[in-house]
């Protein structure tokens, strides 16, 4: 196996795909998705277009969806939800279908979408995808952060490296020999570093500097969490997952 890292979708080159693009956005979409399939969603849509969004969500009865939209951290106004994972409960989210669209994670999905499978990754299910590796066995395997428009952001690049370093010690190979590019070392490094203080460099990046100023603490909390959730968000369809 053969791990790559790319801080941003734009890094990446859409001719040719891996054997399995993993999308991370640790703050927050992939984290929300994850805790809304634990919530028992039945399926996760994804929009890079609020109006796209607007239009097929319309299809659905109101009752069997939920509007999701986040731009710049704060809700759409029309939808019925932001992108914060602990809007969602079985009370709420249970059976139904969650059509959602963020400033940075949907688009990172929508860019990776044509690879042959496609997971969603945060630290809540770290091992989980580790797993999920493991048994696929993907030769090659692009782990892609979402960035903050464009830009490198430390929280998926920590998770990254949190992934790549579990399957290192799962396979019993040293890091070097799982490593298609130098980002995948850095990852590493970076996640050794902080991986006692996760929260810690939480608060310290810019999109949680960001969250926080939106009062998003509790929410930051929770992306923080490593290895709580047993579930992995996979690409059914182009745009569509389920757990």
């Amino acid at each position: 196996m053969r791990l790559f890292v790319y801080h941003t979708p734009e890094e990446i080159t859409t001719h040719q795909m891996p054997d399995c693009a993993v999308a991370i956005d640790v703050l927050r979409a992939t984290t929300t998705m994850t805790a809304a399939f634990d919530a028992g969603a039945e399926a996760i849509q994804v929009f890079s277009d609020i109006d796209q969004l607007m239009r097929v969500s319309e299809q659905w009865p109101a009752d069997k969806r939920i509007r999701a939209g986040e731009r710049g951290g704060a809700p759409v106004e029309g939808c019925d939800l932001g992108n914060s994972p602990l809007d969602h409960s079985a009370e709420r989210t249970q059976g139904r279908r969650l059509f959602m669209s963020t400033t940075n994670g949907t688009r990172c999905l929508q860019r990776i979408q044509k690879a042959p499978m496609v997971i969603a990754a945060a630290l809540l299910n770290r091992q989980a995808v580790v797993k999920f590796l493991l048994d696929h066995k993907p030769e090659t395997v692009w782990m892609v952060g979402s960035g903050w428009e464009g830009t490198y952001s430390l929280e998926d690049t920590v998770c990254a490296g949190a992934i790549a370093y579990s399957l290192s010690h799962e396979i019993g190979a040293p890091v070097e020999n799982l490593a298609g590019n130098d980002a995948l070392i850095a990852a590493v490094t970076l996640y050794i570093h902080w991986q006692d203080k996760l929260l810690e460099l939480m608060r310290h990046a810019s999109h949680g500097q960001r969250l926080l100023g939106l009062n998003k603490d509790e929410d930051l909390a929770y992306c923080a969490q490593l290895d709580r959730l047993d579930i992995v968000p996979i690409q059914k369809e182009p745009g569509i997952l389920v757990a």
